[in-house]
């Protein structure tokens, strides 16, 4: 017979309602009273209805986490999966909605929620729409936003410093010696921000070790994908003077690359030196080992889920910019020694209106 709440009550010397107000989280129990009905719930396995409580809440349980890309991309499975224990521990439910990036569907999916509520919340790595068209559709849920593609808006939102990074990354090259350093996944358009300003880091950083920059050593790429990233390389590969250093905007990119230098008899790193972005576990396990940018995926997951769980109990403050941890993880793909730089810790960005 299931373990009901008059149980818990009678078992912790408390009324029914004690132990309501414990489970629904009220701050008007005392700790020992709290505590007390806690380890009754423990000893006697009683499992909250959390239906009906959410109901009373006027909640559904669940959250969204709306991604561009699919779950066979591996950074965001190894993403998705921190965000979905940290909701767990908060006993609600994620959703994985998958965009391809497309605004449309983007747009349906935070409109059909105003009409239906389908979630409470969502956790949103937006790449077909800006945070201004966002907010044109006045979500009615709170909303965290994932990635660069989003200035300061009406929502919070959790990233990395993309410019720090790539400067980290094309750093340690020079630092190498390399000077024909290769980038590999631009992309000017209007959706690629986080390219962008990989891209910008790149650059200021061959500006400051006094290496000109050449555009014919920046290859654009539509995605981010293993098939962009070999391509990228057969074309460096094909340049007059091909490149002795090459930083890939992300792993799969540079699994690809890795692959048309392999096939073209290229060592690696002895003529050419590849660092990765997002230390996807793919790269660990290479031949030769990536080296990689590594951000802080369980804090970025931690910190979004957390934001997002503050709004839904009625924090109404200024929206915050987050902006989470990186290192620089050097393996077996440059052979440079112990981990150069790294990103500064979890913090809100100063400056937010």
């Amino acid at each position: 017979m299931a373990v009901t709440i008059y149980d818990v009550a009678r078992h912790a010397g408390v009324s029914p309602r004690t132990v309501s107000n414990v489970v629904n989280e009220y701050a008007f129990v005392s700790a020992t009273t709290r505590e007390r009905v806690k380890r009754s719930i423990d000893t006697l396995g009683y499992l909250p209805n959390l239906t009906a409580r959410n109901l009373r809440r006027g909640r559904t349980g669940m959250v969204a986490l709306v991604l561009p890309e699919p779950l066979h991309i591996p950074y965001f499975s190894e993403l998705s999966a921190f965000v979905l224990d940290e909701v767990a521990k908060r006993s609600y439910t994620a959703v994985i909605e998958q965009t391809d990036g497309e605004p449309e569907r983007e747009r349906a999916l935070l409109s059909a929620n105003d009409r239906g509520r389908l979630f409470d919340g969502f956790i949103f790595s937006p790449l077909g729409l800006n945070s201004k068209e966002i907010a044109s559709l006045a979500v009615k849920a709170p909303v965290v936003l994932l990635g660069e593609r989003v200035s300061s808006g009406p929502f919070d939102h959790v990233a990395i410093d993309n410019v720090s990074a790539a400067k980290c990354a094309v750093g340690h090259l020079v630092a190498l010696g390399r000077r024909r350093i290769a980038a590999i996944g631009h992309q000017p358009y209007e959706t690629g921000e986080t390219a962008r300003l990989r891209t910008q880091g790149y650059r200021e950083t061959l500006e400051a070790a006094g290496l000109a920059y050449d555009k014919r050593l920046v290859v654009s790429t539509p995605l981010f994908h293993r098939d962009n990233g070999a391509e990228a390389m057969a074309r460096l590969l094909a340049l007059a003077k091909p490149p002795d250093a090459v930083f890939c905007y992300n792993d799969l990119l540079a699994v690809g690359a890795l692959r048309t230098l392999l096939r073209a008899g290229v060592r690696v790193p002895e003529d050419v030196a590849v660092v990765g972005f997002d230390d996807i576990e793919e790269g660990r396990y290479l031949t030769p080992a990536l080296t990689t940018i590594s951000p802080d995926k369980q804090a970025i997951a931690s910190l979004a889920v957390k934001q997002l769980f503050k709004r839904l109990d009625g924090d109404a403050g200024r929206p915050v910019d987050f902006e989470v941890p990186f290192r620089l993880a050097v393996r077996e793909s440059t052979q440079g020694g112990s981990e150069a730089c790294e990103g500064p810790p979890p913090r809100p960005k100063a400056g937010r209106p």
